[in-house]
């Protein structure tokens, strides 16, 4: 008798379980995209005891016939997959035929459904992966599916789930994660006790971002889109051997964009803001996270990261989602392209958006850790635990509706009529948003925000003075303007050294003797690795023994001690971070560096002249919304505001 035996079907289900299941969360993503997948316009999701005791999903998709209704629960059994060749463009969230087999496997399962042209319905019930009853029943058109006892039979799975309120809340942010990615479909959340979720159909993204996240947090997001040909990457195409006699080269289609990004005042201490979808999938992938750290780098601080709702259009046989057996991770075919695409397309926006910080605004400003769509699930004061739905680690997927297009994002507005409350809540900059309205039954409507905060009329600005020989105060027909002096000049050089460096045109000074500067074993190995860096941007130097380096020439503006600052600052970076550092990122270090040391100094006087000089250069830059570290430049205490705390409106 040999030793190598064929698994039965029942532990080959469980062992799959163990890939696709890994928490409640996780039942309700698989029976989420199954029920988009067919079609369904309202879908109901109900929870007890954080999903251990209940979950069931009800909706009104086409549904199955009684023959596909047990078929459903055979082992790689898909209605999206007929050759190998699908699985090269595949347009379903679902298409492994996995999920429902390894759910019912480690569950007690009650399926009820009804095709349109059956006359009744079938309810099929397993325990443990094993039948216990097919019938046909009087149902409704459509498919629920009811889970019970979840790992009841794999107790070390179960052991290991968190407590009932942080389950509830993974499954409340996958929810409204796909109302998100769906603004055309109903969704509904409820638990034992309440309501938590209830997303009426909304007619754009902009308009269920409304919905969902309020007036507040909308007001801090930009529209962004955009539209590239992906000819312009260069498809391969077959050898000639290999082609048919009337071949014709495929069309390469569109990678398209669109989404909201948030402006540079809206900070988060960690990437769970960040939602990314391709082809109506929620994803995580560390090429779009780089690209939109790119995008940010310089406008807002290198801890902080921006809140981001991005939806990615492509063919399908531009990216592969069959690396994940939870269908999170995707590969592009193009990766170097859509990098880029994302970070330009991202950046742009920013730049041509160029949002003013308003001061009220600014006191309370202060990046959060906490998660931007955790539904408030506590029945007692002060909300759910922390941990929260993770995109980076947590499986989720979205709907199979398309991206919103350039029309819905131009469409974005921020003014609305007065919205009855709803018994949801979402906690996204600490405080409870509701959620849940009914924009026709409200009659709310999104009206073009009057007061756009925009850095467009800098030029216009009108200097009154210094306050502490440090900020820059200034008038326009907006308001009050504050202006910190060195960050505003900071920015001004900064752009300034990094269009030089690009023609080669960089002013640089020869000092009368040379700057010895004595350097640690790894600032010296730093410096090798960034002399020719630093030769670009207008300096001179060269070893002067095993530990020094002289100096002979530096950019204009660089003089004595801060000189010697700058230098030790960007030899000061920890290795690691250099080896992984790309050529942009390092020019754009060491031109911050540059501009920082360079810039006029806080407590320092300014004369009118140089103040209108200042405010002139800082209204042509490209990004004067913050300095290259993240610091805001300039705040407006608007008009309106001001007309508010003297009781004039």
């Amino acid at each position: 008798m040999g030793r190598i035996r064929i698994l039965s079907d029942l532990v080959a289900n469980q062992i799959a379980a163990g890939e696709v299941v890994e928490r409640p969360a996780s039942v309700v993503k698989e029976l989420l995209e199954n029920s988009l997948d067919a079609g369904a316009t309202r879908i109901r999701v109900e929870v007890e005891a954080g999903g251990r005791k209940l979950i069931r999903i009800a909706d009104n998709g086409h549904g199955m016939v009684a023959d596909d209704a047990l078929l459903a629960f055979e082992r790689h059994a898909t209605s999206k997959l007929r050759t190998s060749d699908d699985l090269l463009s595949i347009a379903t969230l679902g298409f492994r035929g996995e999920a429902l087999p390894s759910i019912a496997s480690v569950s007690r399962l009650t399926l009820e459904t009804r095709a349109a042209e059956e006359d009744a319905g079938t309810i099929v019930e397993i325990a443990g992966g094993n039948i216990l009853r097919v019938e046909p029943a009087g149902l409704p058109i459509g498919t629920t599916i009811t889970i019970r006892d979840l790992f009841y039979n794999t107790p070390a799975r179960r052991k290991f789930l968190r407590s009932e309120q942080t389950e509830l809340s993974h499954i409340a942010a996958l929810v409204t994660h796909y109302a998100l990615a769906n603004p055309t479909r109903h969704f509904e959340l409820h638990s034992s006790t309440q309501a938590l979720l209830t997303a009426p159909t909304a007619a754009t993204t902009s308009d269920r971002l409304f919905q969902i996240f309020g007036r507040e947090t909308s007001s801090h997001m930009i529209p962004a889109a955009a539209e590239i040909d992906f000819t312009r990457a260069g498809l391969p195409e077959p050898p000639p051997w290999k082609r048919e006699a009337h071949y014709e080269p495929p069309a390469p289609g569109f990678l398209r964009l669109s989404g909201f990004i948030s402006k540079p005042e809206l900070q988060k201490l960690n990437r769970n803001s960040i939602y990314v979808f391709v082809n109506g999938r929620l994803i995580r992938d560390r090429l779009i996270l780089h690209a939109l750290t790119e995008a940010y780098r310089n406008i807002i601080p290198p801890t902080s990261y921006p809140v981001v709702l991005l939806f990615l259009e492509m063919p399908p046989q531009e990216v592969d989602v069959n690396v994940h057996p939870a269908k999170t991770e995707v590969r592009f075919r193009q990766s170097a392209f859509v990098h880029d695409f994302v970070r330009d397309t991202v950046r742009t926006a920013l730049m041509h958006a160029r949002p003013a910080a308003d001061f009220l605004q600014a006191l309370n400003n202060s990046p959060l850790a906490s998660a931007s769509l955790l539904v408030d699930v506590s029945p007692l004061p002060g909300g759910p635990e922390q941990p929260t739905f993770d995109p980076l680690r947590e499986p989720a997927g979205f709907g199979s509706e398309p991206p919103p297009t350039y029309a819905d994002v131009t469409s974005f507005t921020l003014e609305t009529a007065p919205i009855p409350a709803s018994p949801g809540r979402l906690a996204f900059d600490g405080a409870p948003i509701p959620v849940g309205y009914d924009l026709q039954a409200s009659g709310a409507s999104l009206e073009p925000d009057s007061e756009a905060r925009t850095l467009n009329a800098l030029a216009t600005l009108k200097p009154l003075g210094q306050l502490r020989d440090s900020f820059i105060l200034a008038i326009n027909d907006e308001g009050l303007w504050i202006v910190d002096q060195h960050v505003a000049h900071e920015r001004v050089l900064f752009e300034k050294i990094l269009r030089d460096r690009e023609v080669e045109r960089v002013q640089r000074q020869r000092l009368l003797m040379p700057l010895l500067i004595d350097l640690l074993p790894a600032q010296m190995v730093a410096f090798t690795r960034l002399a020719e860096e630093l030769e670009r941007n207008g300096f001179e130097a060269e070893p002067f023994g095993p530990q020094t380096i002289a100096i002979k020439a530096a950019p204009v503006g660089l003089e004595g001690r801060e000189l010697e600052r700058m230098l030790e600052e960007v030899l000061s970076v920890p290795e690691r971070e250099q080896q992984v550092e790309n050529s942009e990122s390092r020019r754009h270090r060491i031109a911050a560096s540059i501009a920082c040391h360079a810039a006029i100094k806080i407590n320092t006087p300014l004369d009118p002249v140089k103040i209108n000089w200042l405010l002139a250069e800082l209204a042509k830059t490209d990004h004067p919304t913050s300095c290259p570290h993240g610091r805001p430049i300039a705040l407006r205490y608007s008009l309106k505001d001001i007309q508010k705390a003297f009781h004039r409106i």
